[in-house]
């Protein structure tokens, strides 16, 4: 599309509706108090098989075409228009940042950073070579978790959205959002298939 004909979307980090944030925020919590550490790591391999399986064959054109869908629950309006190379992008950044943070509380200390929603957005010229960072950075995500001995951390994080966390709930919230987002890539995936 054409700059003038692009979607006038919410900017990065405009959040969710309240309503929605605070549902999302009490099942992530419920869920993840629920969830062991080798469940939470499974589902993460999981949802990297299947987003693999989503990009499997398709052609760098396809991968790279953005494709406007309907908002989901828990998407921002900004993040309404992406290709599924975005959709890559902006889980390996999510990924490599939440890796960082359970690293961090796992060593007793807070990250230096914010957590940021605006920060963790993809570049919309991202190469289909970041499906290899992404395989890569859900290996060392998966190193990183297993490294730390308790994941039930008494230091906590914040989230923009949900405040602060534990690893145990930061690692278990990884392999949510990435469900989350194999949704929204179905979606571009049924957009790009129209004719």
């Amino acid at each position: 599309m054409k700059p003038e004909h692009l979607p006038q979307l919410a900017p990065p980090g405009a959040g969710l509706p309240k309503i929605e944030r605070f549902v999302a925020n009490r099942m992530i919590r419920w869920k993840a108090a629920r969830t062991t550490r080798d469940q939470a790591t499974a589902v993460f391999v999981q949802q990297r098989e299947a987003i693999l399986r989503l990009l499997k064959d398709q052609d760098q054109t396809t991968l790279a075409q953005p494709v406007l869908i309907k908002r989901l629950p828990g998407l921002e309006d900004s993040s309404r228009y992406w290709s599924l190379l975005m959709v890559v992008d902006h889980l390996r950044i999510v990924n490599r940042d939440i890796a960082e943070v359970i690293a961090s509380l796992g060593a007793g200390r807070l990250p230096e950073r914010e957590a940021s929603i605006a920060a963790v957005k993809p570049n919309p010229q991202v190469s289909h070579t970041v499906i290899a960072d992404f395989e890569q950075g859900c290996s060392d995500f998966t190193s990183i978790v297993a490294a730390v001995p308790d994941l039930k951390t008494s230091l906590k994080f914040p989230h923009p959205w949900f405040g602060p966390m534990d690893a145990a709930t930061w690692h278990f919230m990884t392999a949510f959002h990435m469900q989350l987002h194999i949704k929204q890539m179905n979606l571009i995936s049924a957009g790009l298939s129209k004719p």
